[in-house]
């Protein structure tokens, strides 16, 4: 799959495919569905597939850190995307040139010249250009003028409610990870680089491997009982905390797992982290030997889940 960042690197090469847009956070069952119509009619048109997407995601470019906290990391999303056999996947910088393009620019500078799309797919509800003006029918409208073909997708519903990210991440905050993953088509995790910590959890006893989470706000905080998919294709169980670790001041959300029976270093590693089971929600202790204790308590609660 190749990964293209920008207008402004699109190239001859990359003209005539069957597209698609939007945030595909999380790459749902939702997504998954409008991929599979993409990618069947590429193959029925000899053309590639691509996947035009968004960094930062609109809602973070507008509401700050007041956006609603991601399911996917770009790259985890790439990662997902390329899963589904896509071709391509053009991520647009979403910036004050973006926002104020008009929406006939936008079809101008984007579909016609820069991809030179002979068929779109777009949501049902998909807006685009300056003050969200263009629409399903100005594409249709465009599209009858210049030769390519545009379908609306019916919204995907399941238990007659729509699949979307923001009701994955509804169900993540309620810990309904059964919920998640009948949405998703998978369970919901984490994926990231192993990195240099504190090493307190080895001064603990209770070594963990950190993933820094970046820009990335996770939409759970607390403990939980996780399976991490290993480097070599393996799995190992786990306990992991995901937030800020306000005992020892954290500010910065991170991701620690302890692996119940693995010992070895991680460091480097892309690690795979699957939730599974919520244990606790994140607290603050009176000092290191009350979060100790409390630490091998969630071991013993995992360890029990897992049993």
């Amino acid at each position: 799959m190749e990964l293209i960042r920008g207008l402004h690197n699109l190239r001859d090469k990359h003209r005539g495919c069957v597209a698609t847009i939007g945030n595909f956070d999380g790459v749902h069952l939702g997504h998954r569905r409008v991929l599979e119509q993409v990618k069947a009619k590429a193959k029925e048109l000899g053309l590639p597939s691509v996947a035009i997407t968004f960094e930062p995601q609109p809602r973070e470019f507008f509401a700050g850190d007041k956006a609603p906290p991601r399911l996917t990391r770009f790259d985890e999303k790439v990662r997902l995307l390329q899963a589904e056999n896509i071709d391509r996947v053009l991520c647009l910088t979403f910036n004050k040139r973006l926002q104020s393009m008009s929406a006939d620019a936008f079809i101008n500078q984007l579909l016609l010249k820069g991809l030179e799309v002979k068929h779109f797919v777009v949501g049902d509800d998909f807006r685009f250009g300056c003050d969200r003006a263009g629409d399903y029918k100005m594409l249709r409208k465009t599209g009858d003028q210049h030769g390519f073909s545009v379908v609306n997708t019916a919204t995907f519903l399941m238990d007659g409610e729509r699949v979307s990210s923001t009701r994955i991440r509804t169900a993540l905050a309620q810990n309904d990870f059964t919920l998640a993953e009948s949405l998703l088509g998978r369970r919901y995790t984490v994926t990231g680089r192993v990195l240099h910590g504190q090493k307190l959890g080895r001064q603990l006893g209770v070594p963990t491997a950190n993933i820094r989470m970046h820009r990335f706000p996770c939409p759970m905080k607390g403990v939980y009982a996780v399976q991490v998919a290993m480097p070599d294709g393996s799995y190992e169980r786990g306990v992991c905390n995901v937030g800020p670790r306000p005992t020892v001041n954290g500010i910065q959300p991170v991701l620690e797992v302890h692996l119940l029976d693995y010992q070895g270093h991680l460091y480097g590693q892309l690690l795979s982290v699957e939730f599974l089971e919520f244990i606790r929600a994140e607290q603050k202790f009176d000092g290191l030997e009350q979060l100790k204790k409390q630490i091998f308590a969630d071991i013993d609660q995992a360890r029990a889940y897992f049993a």
